[in-house]
């Protein structure tokens, strides 16, 4: 009986947080603009002096990217996190296996969320 036990509890430690496990808590985050070689601003700070850039960004955190041109007009687009496809099977996984650790795990770390949208592509109308 105290061996189930204990391999079950181990089992529970393995399967915790599956999102985060499969698809790790950040996301690529790819700005394009047309025209090319644009300057690119993330709300959380990170930047890129030429498009396209691709950002490591956290996926539980929504940012605001500002993407400017010297002679264009300068658009903001609003990434959001949400619930992604493949992140709702993770989380069923959890809820199956009994995972209650997993649960809090993946919606903490929102791994079982995506930015959208991704990639993020503007006209600059110069």
């Amino acid at each position: 009986m105290r061996t189930t036990f204990l391999s079950t509890a181990i089992f529970a430690v393995f399967v915790s947080g599956c999102a985060t496990v499969s698809k790790g808590t950040k996301d690529a985050l790819e700005v394009r603009s047309n025209p090319q070689e644009a300057q690119v601003q993330l709300s959380n700070g990170q930047s890129c002096t030429s498009t396209p850039c691709v950002f490591s960004v956290p996926r539980k955190d929504p940012v605001v990217v500002t993407i400017s041109k010297k002679g264009c007009k300068t658009r903001q687009v609003n990434v959001i996190s949400k619930m992604s496809t493949s992140g709702g099977a993770a989380v069923a996984g959890n809820v199956l296996v009994g995972g209650v650790i997993g649960l809090g795990v993946d919606a903490a770390t929102g791994a079982a969320k995506e930015l959208a949208p991704n990639p993020v592509e503007v006209d600059l109308s110069c």
